[in-house]
């Protein structure tokens, strides 16, 4: 598929990610206005409360661009959102009639402050990346017990905090817990000197579900994707997992891309998962190309330095889609609701350069970066800045997401001395 040309220029750059092929959906602010739904046209954002209000978007007899999220759009289902897709292009597309009429709800981006797109109902983040969760089993319990029993059955995850979702550029305070080293008697209480990250997608899902849903019909639920950065206190995981897992070295933060890029818009970019040498369920089977062809990757900037790519992937290294994680969530009657936010694990490849977390890059801090300001990292020091990019290429243009950035802050003084 080729590039869709806009009357908006700034659109039409094969490197910009957001072309009218794109079309992503977020929400956004200008000096001394309220919130509101956007669409991320070239450089400018289509505020959809003014174009509703023109008469230019009627998706009903109801408005529906009057509350600051996406969840009302999206519990309407695929019929809805594939209309006003449909809409969007001929509004925005080279020669529209409407131009003239469109172009007062325009918006430079430049002017805008973004928000959380989406009201996030409930957070389940797996472990379904192959290459991670084989370094990381290879550094904790040796290359021949690396993967879990059923990890090759089931994608593996754990429910996590809607609450501590964050947009892009919210900033990331480093958190107190209990640490154990491997020689320490007891615990001690302090603050996390391991902080992670974890490069991965996150899936929203749109239309509800009461029961079992099968690949197909998962898929047809997700409303569209986020860059998602599950930040990871690993020394206080190392000490609470056994035997329920994560809880609070998972619960600090989650930071998410403020743009959602819809499946249509990544349709062109749909991949198979990988071969397998242990067949799956029938519930958890393939119905056709689930993953997506989407490069990844992750810079570290030291606080008042030169930022620098330390790791490079892409999605399709994922072992389970989205939509086999969101069928497999379901089989138990676990009801799905909209805004429910999927992490996919996070997403390295096979080379050392491709390693999605610090844990893997460093190799447990054995092995430390060395940035282009001579500085050595062998996990997130304060005042670093993280910044996840994603972008699927296409025959003249690109689908973006916008970066998914925070700065770690210093740890709170003793919030329990006395």
């Amino acid at each position: 598929m080729p590039l869709k040309k806009s009357w908006v220029t700034s659109a039409n750059s094969a490197d910009h990610p957001f072309p009218l092929n794109n079309l992503p959906y977020g929400v956004f602010s200008t000096a001394g206005t309220d919130p509101r739904c956007g669409v991320a046209i070239g450089d400018m954002i289509l505020d959809l409360q003014a174009a509703e209000a023109a008469g230019l978007v009627d998706l009903g007899d109801e408005p529906m661009f009057e509350m600051p999220f996406w969840n009302e759009i999206m519990e309407e289902g695929p019929a809805l959102w594939t209309a006003l897709r449909n809409r969007l292009i001929a509004l925005l597309q080279d020669g529209a009639e409407e131009q003239k009429t469109v172009e007062p709800c325009l918006v430079p981006m430049a002017d805008a402050e973004l928000h959380m797109p989406v009201i996030v109902s409930e957070y389940t983040d797996f472990y379904a990346g192959r290459h991670h969760a084989t370094n990381v089993g290879t550094m904790f319990r040796g290359a021949e017990n690396a993967l879990p029993p059923n990890w090759l059955h089931i994608p593996i995850g754990y429910n996590g905090r809607a609450s501590s979702v964050v947009v892009s550029g919210t900033d990331v305070r480093r958190p107190w817990g209990q640490l154990k080293g491997p020689n320490d008697a007891a615990p001690r209480w302090a603050p996390c000197a391991r902080f992670d990250i974890e490069l991965e997608m996150g899936a929203l899902v749109g239309t509800p579900s009461e029961g079992p849903i099968t690949v197909q019909e998962a898929d047809d639920n997700i409303f569209g994707y986020v860059l998602l950065n599950d930040w990871s206190a690993r020394d206080i995981q190392a000490w609470e997992y056994q035997p329920l897992g994560p809880f609070q070295a998972k619960a600090t933060a989650t930071s998410i891309s403020p743009w959602i890029v819809t499946k249509a818009a990544l349709e062109p970019f749909r991949c198979d998962t990988p071969s397998r040498e242990v067949e799956l369920l029938d519930h958890l089977k393939d119905c056709g190309p689930m993953l997506y062809d989407i490069d990844l990757e992750v810079t570290l900037r030291p606080e008042g330095g030169e930022g620098a790519t330390i790791a490079r992937t892409n999605y399709k290294e994922m072992y389970y889609s989205a939509a086999q994680q969101l069928a497999h969530h379901t089989t138990s009657g676990c009801p799905m609701t909209p805004g429910d936010l999927l992490g996919s694990g996070t997403i390295s490849g096979p080379e050392k350069d491709q390693r999605g977390s610090l844990l893997e890059l460093s190799w447990g801090g054995k092995e430390p970066l060395t940035l282009p300001t001579g500085e050595s990292r062998s996990f997130i020091e304060d005042g670093d800045t993280l910044t996840l990019k994603g972008a699927a290429k296409g025959d003249g243009y690109t689908i973006g997401f916008g970066d998914c950035t925070g700065t770690v802050v210093p740890a709170l003084s003793d919030p329990y001395a006395r």
